[in-house]
This record gives C-alpha cells, structure tokens and sequence, in this order.
C-alpha cells in the first residue's frame, strides 16, 4: 500500500494529465473537502480514505490505482 504522499502524488497526476502542476488546494477541491481541513491531514500525514473512495465512486474509477502500486 502507498503512503500518503504518493496517493496524493496519484491524485496530482490524475487531475493534471501531465502538462500542468497541480497544487494541494486543487486536490482538496478534487476531493471535495476544505482547504483548511487538507492541510491539517497533511501536516498529520493522515489518508482520508473516505474521501478517497467518494472520489473513486464519482469518477467510476478503481481505487486500487490510488491505494496501491
């Protein structure tokens, strides 16, 4: 299973599809939680797997291409 920072990594990559740098604040958006709320499971290096796999739902993705290699 990934760490934090390369699910996150993963989730950059999805939302950038490879030409333009994506910031935490777009990853919150992407996953539909405040700011504010990202970066203090940032800071306490914290998945939210929920929010994760709501994501995963909504996009009709496999969440096995975030959660693992």
């Amino acid at each position: 299973m990934k760490d934090f920072h390369s699910i996150i990594d993963t989730l950059k990559l999805y939302l950038s599809n490879g030409d333009k740098k994506i910031l935490d604040k777009d990853v919150a958006t992407l996953l539909d939680i405040p700011q504010a709320r990202f970066a203090t499971i940032k800071k306490r290096n914290k998945i939210p797997y929920k929010d994760i796999l709501l994501f995963c739902k909504r996009e009709r993705i496999s969440c096995n291409k975030i959660f693992f290699d």
